[in-house]
This record gives structure tokens, sequence and C-alpha cells, in this order.
């Protein structure tokens, strides 16, 4: 038997750690009881490594390991907040609990079938739920982000399908830990950008530095397979006004686009040229921009404009290629923060409700990247933002794409009945089938929209042991198979077997997988 007077040696060594605030503290208090069951020294000094190697860096980090249990987790669907509004539209998902859990069960109906994933995980000093009690300068707060983002970011992969992106929303003080942390994830070939949005015109102030007024979204792809759509930018206003001109003659609005060659003349460019009345039109310093046979045809077809003693062309705005620029890395014509907040007052009624929500246009642009009949998941889903996006993109471009979002019911001062209670299942009903869950339809949001449409299924986290029945039930009576995609199963042994295949895994620990 190991000496206990070794076992607390250890121990208080680990202690220390936690005192210097570079070991967490329920990370000690398990290595604490696995060296107190330790049989050897070895062993017990195996253990104790665990927790004393720490380097602050973007790929080494106090790793804050998942709590293990002797019960298993499940879907249980929540009758009362699920809804529809046509059986043969589309059905969503909202999971309400813990996303380590939920990212488990997903992998059950999921692996490999997700095509966008979009998270803005807690990233700030106040947004860190049961983190916040430390601050930027504890040496372990950035580390409980990132190990809090370790085992879900590896899970997510494994939802993500070969030609699957996800997107992460991130600040700049972490902007550079993060992206080493999806580096050694997702591995850095499959890093494709990193954009910056406008979140804020005006900017946040802090002493002696300069305004902040950007954040981050990364973008990587689970492989090299992946295709991204092509994506505009709407017009600028002042691009849209060069349109301004109309002939009457059907073909609408145009503008003019001069026919002088910006570049060096070439021998077929290079002519004067004569206009069906017999005018001529002296060949210009550097030549034309097409060659004669191209724009006697303009004249013919009527989109030459021979007006104020120059030739242009009559470019038509019905007739352009593209409804806009096709996007750059500078996302810095989108909604800003404050354009989230009022939307969120609109649909509840009330200010601050939830801090710091993200655009539904941002997370529009996000999915619009992705295929229009995307599998789309958000496991940071905060106030459902997401899950609109996807409604709304919807519904503008003719797309299939189902959402699957995860909440903690995260309890505040704002919100006594939880985050997902008070905020993501009332947003979504609201906006999906323009009533609140008591019937009511006096929310500003609805007098200048149409329901967004589909329905919704909600489940939540449930535990059940697996040694014992729970409640006189065992785990193969209260797990649903049909919540999982499958089919009712005829006979229980068929039953067993499929809930012993596939809820082993959520009680392991990623790593030993």
């Amino acid at each position: 038997m190991l000496k206990e007077t070794s076992k607390q040696e250890l121990i208080g060594d680990l202690q220390r750690r936690v005192q210097d605030k570079i070991l967490e503290p329920t990370n000690f208090e398990l290595l604490k009881k696995l060296i107190e069951k330790a049989d050897t020294l070895d062993e017990a000094i195996m253990i104790a490594e665990l927790g004393t190697t720490y380097k602050r860096t973007g790929f080494h980090f106090d790793k804050r390991l998942e709590k293990m249990s002797d019960t298993i987790k499940y879907f249980k669907k929540n009758t009362q907040l699920s809804f529809a509004t046509d059986e043969n539209k589309l059905h969503h998902k909202l999971i309400i609990g813990d996303n380590y859990p939920a990212l488990l069960n997903l992998l059950i109906e999921y692996k490999g079938a997700v095509d966008v994933i979009y998270i803005d995980p807690p990233y700030g000093k106040d947004s860190m739920g049961e983190f916040a009690e430390t601050n930027y300068e504890n040496a372990i707060t950035r580390d409980n982000l990132l190990s809090m983002l370790y085992p879900r970011l590896l899970l997510a992969k494994k939802l993500l399908s070969d030609e699957g992106l996800i997107f992460c929303s991130i600040d700049d003080r972490n902007h550079a830990y993060v992206k080493g942390l999806f580096d050694e994830v997702l591995t850095e070939k499959c890093f494709i950008n990193s954009f910056v949005w406008q979140k804020n015109s005006s900017g946040k102030t802090e002493k002696d530095k300069f305004t902040i007024n950007t954040e981050y979204i990364l973008l990587y792809a689970k492989t090299d397979r992946y295709t991204l759509n092509e994506t505009y930018k709407e017009l600028a206003e002042s691009t849209k006004a060069m349109y301004s001109r109309d002939d009457n003659d059907g073909r609408g609005k145009y503008r003019l686009i001069p026919l002088q060659k910006p570049g060096n003349p070439g021998p077929e460019t290079t002519y004067d040229y004569i206009d069906n009345t017999g005018k001529i039109w002296p060949c210009p310093a550097k030549g034309w921009r097409i060659n004669k046979h191209k724009l006697k045809k303009l004249e013919n077809d009527g989109r030459l404009s021979l007006e104020n003693g120059a030739l242009n062309e009559k470019g038509y705005w019905n007739e352009r290629k593209n409804p806009g620029k096709r996007i750059d890395t500078l996302w810095n014509d989108l909604p800003e923060n404050s354009r989230a907040s009022k939307e969120l007052e609109q649909i509840f009624g009330k200010k601050g409700l939830f801090d710091n929500p993200k655009p539904t246009e941002l997370i529009k642009r996000c999915f619009d990247i992705g295929p229009k009949n995307a599998i789309v998941l958000d496991f940071f889903a905060g106030s459902g933002t997401a899950g609109q996006a996807a409604l709304e993109l919807n519904n503008s471009d003719g797309g299939t794409r189902e959402f699957i979002l995860i909440q903690n019911n995260e309890v505040t001062d704002k919100n006594p009945n939880g985050i997902a209670y008070d905020i993501t299942t009332k947003r979504l009903k609201r906006v999906m089938t323009g009533s609140c869950y008591d019937g009511a339809n006096n929310f500003e949001w609805i007098k200048d929209h149409t329901p967004l449409g589909d329905n919704l299924e909600v489940y939540e986290i449930a535990e059940v042991a697996n040694f014992e029945a729970a409640e006189g039930k065992t785990p193969f009576d209260v797990i649903d198979e049909t919540l999982y995609g499958v089919e009712k199963f005829t006979t229980i042994q068929r039953k067993i077997e499929w809930v012993c295949d596939n809820f082993e895994a959520t009680q392991r620990q990623l790593e030993g997988n």
C-alpha cells in the first residue's frame, strides 16, 4: 500500500498550485480523489503530473477535466416548449443543457453530417459563466476558455461533414490563442480566413489604448474538400445612385460606362469609330475598350450613348451579373451590436435582457457562405440569433437550412428562470409563429415582419443511473430512440443493444475514445 505521507505530499504540492492560481480548484479536487485511491507510488505520481504542466500559450494550457459520473445523459423532449406550425415543413432542434453532453448525444445521429457550425463562446471576463470569478490578470482565465473549448471543439470536428465549415467569433485579446487552439484541433492547413467585423462604429475606449470597435470571426474547414458560396455585400448607396438614367424603353435604369481603354492600346482597339449617323469619333489616346465589331453591335442594340460629345456604354441595373460586391475579409457593411440589442427589444418589448447579442445579419452572412441545404449548429446559442438567421436566410434564398441550437439554462439576475427558458425558447417561438407561448402577439417585431414558420423540437439533457433503475425505470425505458433519428424498436433486445452501443460513449473521456 502507498504510504499516506507520500499521498499527502503530492496533494500538498497540487494545493500550492491552486493557491498560485495555476491549477483549477475543480481539477485539484478530482486529482486529489484519484491520488487517494492510487495503489502504488508510481500511479500516484503519474496522476499528480496531470496538474503540474502549465504554460501560458495558445497550445499548452491547464486542461479543465470534464466531470465524470455514473449516470447516462440523454435527450428528453420538452413537449410544452416544442411547437409545430406545419408538420410538412422543416423541423429544427433546441437543446437545453450543458453543451458537452449535448454534443456527445448529437454524435449518435449527426456524426459527419453537420455542414456549418457558428459559435460565439464566452470569451469576455463578464461572460465566462462559472469562470467569471477570475479575470484577465489571473494566470488561469484564458486557460479556462481554452480548456473549455478544447473538448467541445474535438466533438464539433466529429460532427462536421468532410466539406463542413466552422466559424468562431472572438475578440482581439483571445484571437491569437483561440486560433492556436483551432490550428491544433483542425490543423493550420484548414484555416481559411479571419474576418474583421466592425461591431461598433464609435468603439469602446480603454485608458492609454486606442478605441476598440472590431471583433474577429475565424473560419476553418474540416478538410480541404470545402466549397465556399459566392457571397456579396450590398452595393453602397453611392453606387446604386449611379443607375439614375432611364430611356423608358422597358430596359430600366442604367449608368454610363466609359468606352475609353484604361490600359495600353492594342491593334484591334485602335481605330476611329463611325456611328450610324456618319459622325466620326476619333480614337482615344489609349484606344477603345472593345473592338469595332462589338462597338457597332452596342450601337445597333441601343446600348450606346452618344450624348455630350462622348461615347459611353449603357450598363443596366437589372443585367448585373452579381447583386453586389463580393465580400472580402473586412465586414464593415453589416449592422452593429446596437442593432442586435434593438432587435431583441422589438421581440421582447424590454431592454437589456441579454448582454452582447450578435446581429442576425452577421450570422446570416456566415451561413450564406455555406450550402443552402445545410445542417447548421450553434452550441453557444445564447439568445437564439443563429436560429432566426437560418430561418430568414431560407425565406430569402429558398434554402432548406436545418438548425440545431444548444444553450445551457444559466440563471442570471435578468433571467431568473434561466437564459434558455426566458430568452432562447421565447425568441424562437415569437419569430417562428408570430405569437408568445401564452398566445399573445402584441410585440413590436411582428408588426413589421411575417412569422418565419417551421417547427421546433425542444430537448433537455436528462440523467439516469446506468446501474440501477431511476424512479422505477431503467435507461432502456427512459431513453427515446426516436429523438435520435431511429424508428421505434419492436423488441426490447434490440433497444438494449442500441443503448449499450451508443451511450457508453457518453460516459467516456473524449481522449479515451
